[in-house]
């Protein structure tokens, strides 16, 4: 009774309680038998879909609470995996893990993370282009002797990006498969990298 006093305080609505006890011939009601009686007569008075909009029993609200937490399960379970995936990409890529005894599924993963983070670094690529072009055009003399040798590194530094990711998406003709690189190791993919994550996690 205490937990409907404090919604409808809360919430400002009118509500009421009515409990039957196992024992008990007569219900606990709240706030008041007639006050209770109120209530359900305007509940009755509104139109049977308003009324079950948002009507819940126990069932339903167990059932919502459980797929509620299975989302959040997979959500969890899908960012330890990448986290998991992240780690091998660093570790291979400084060496300390060989690609030797690992499966497919996780190079199929890491192809997909390896995509994912181009894409990302292409998209900061194209923001440092878009917001470089207004000052080149401007050429404004004070801009270019306070920050010109700091716009230049910049320029330089997305001009090397730039030719690395064409050289990544436009291999040599008479390269039939891509080559990976980890460290000392080297791997041939195993998919596309445009495969999804293989992992029947993500799906």
């Amino acid at each position: 009774m205490k937990k409907v006093s404090e919604l409808s305080i809360l919430c400002g609505v009118e509500a009421c309680a009515i409990v039957y006890g196992q024992y008990d011939p007569e219900p606990d009601v709240w706030p008041s038998p007639s006050e209770a009686h109120n209530v359900l007569r305007r509940f009755k008075s509104m139109p049977e879909m308003e009324q079950s909009k948002k009507m819940m029993n126990q069932e339903g609200f167990l059932k919502q609470r459980i797929a509620k937490v299975k989302e959040q399960l997979k959500k969890q379970q899908r960012e330890n995996r990448e986290y998991e995936i992240t780690q091998l990409m660093y570790q291979s890529l400084t060496g300390n893990a060989g690609m030797y005894d690992v499966g497919k599924e996780e190079l199929n993963d890491l192809a997909w993370l390896i995509d994912e983070k181009m894409k990302g670094i292409q998209e900061r690529i194209d923001g440092f282009r878009r917001m470089m072009a207004p000052q080149m055009i401007a050429g404004n003399d004070d801009r270019i002797q306070t920050g010109g040798e700091e716009d230049k590194v910049m320029l330089e530094a997305i001009q090397r990006q730039s030719w690395l990711m064409e050289v990544m998406n436009n291999p040599p003709q008479e390269q039939q498969q891509p080559v990976y690189c980890f460290g000392n190791d080297l791997a041939m993919p195993y998919g596309d990298n445009n495969t999804p994550w293989s992992n029947a996690l993500f799906l």
